[in-house]
């Protein structure tokens, strides 16, 4: 069986499937492009409001397949940089996707698998699950944006020891440090990420596309381009037919029904 990117869906949530049979869902190649081209059906489908990626069976995912970097070290720089480009593109289409994209973990989450995690809005973990970035352990340093996100979450200090000495973390530290949402009991981090993304699902998604925007500006704007992007964005939203809706059933005591 081979390597491949599943979608379906639940409501007005589009799941991604990790399924890599026999490899604890390694990444591989043929998971990059369509993991681009779902995200971006994702945002074109305004019946689609969250976005949920996990792995099949009772892994997230092994990170990647050291037979398949082995064989890529024959093949020269030029492809294998190509191939990690394919990657990060999925990344960053995760990132910049208007719509919440969350992470449900079980089992095995290493490398390029927590990479991938870290890049999504939300973390639902299994008590259990096996973190670690363990790059350090074949001489090899991060891809998939793990060193910048995780320098962004973390004091320097946890992520040198994380990425250095390559030894698994605990869910449980990283929900105390604020990196992991959610814990839940093994075998439930589907259910409740897709319990998180109904309770997302029913906020006006313009609002939520505004705030992740916002969130991905932050780091790089200063003080005063930040409060103008702020302005902008609260102002598009306030004149939204959303926000009339939101205000109005706030007064009345009402659930507002966003469209």
């Amino acid at each position: 069986m081979t390597a491949e990117l599943k979608s379906t869906s639940q409501g007005q949530t589009m799941i991604l499937t990790l399924s890599n049979p026999g490899l604890h869902n390694a990444l591989d190649a043929q998971m990059y492009a369509p993991g681009v081209e779902a995200l971006n059906a994702a945002e074109s489908n305004r019946e689609v409001r969250s976005i949920v990626i996990g792995g099949a069976g009772s892994d997230f995912s092994a990170g990647g397949n050291l037979h398949a970097l082995q064989s890529n070290r024959l093949l020269g720089a030029e492809l294998q940089a190509q191939r990690l480009e394919n990657l990060h593109n999925w990344i960053e289409a995760i990132r910049t996707c208007p719509k919440p994209v969350i992470a449900a973990l079980e089992g095995a989450v290493a490398g390029a698998g927590l990479s991938l995690a870290l890049a999504c809005d939300f973390i639902v973990s299994a008590r259990n699950a096996r973190l670690v970035m363990a790059y350090s352990n074949i001489a090899l340093s991060p891809d998939g944006g793990g060193s910048w996100h995780l320098s962004r979450a973390l004091p320097r200090q946890l992520v040198s020891e994380m990425l250095m000495l390559g030894e698994p973390i605990t869910a449980q530290r990283l929900h105390d440090l604020g990196v992991v949402n959610l814990l839940c009991e093994p075998d439930t981090a589907l259910e409740q990420a897709l319990l998180l993304a109904e309770r997302l699902n029913r906020r006006a998604p313009n609002a939520l596309a505004s705030i992740k925007e916002l969130l991905n500006e932050a780091g790089e704007a200063t003080l005063n381009e930040h409060l103008a992007s702020e302005r902008d964005h609260f102002v598009k939203n306030l004149l939204h037919v959303n926000a009339g809706l939101g205000i109005d059933a706030f007064l009345a005591k009402q659930t507002p029904n966003f469209g």
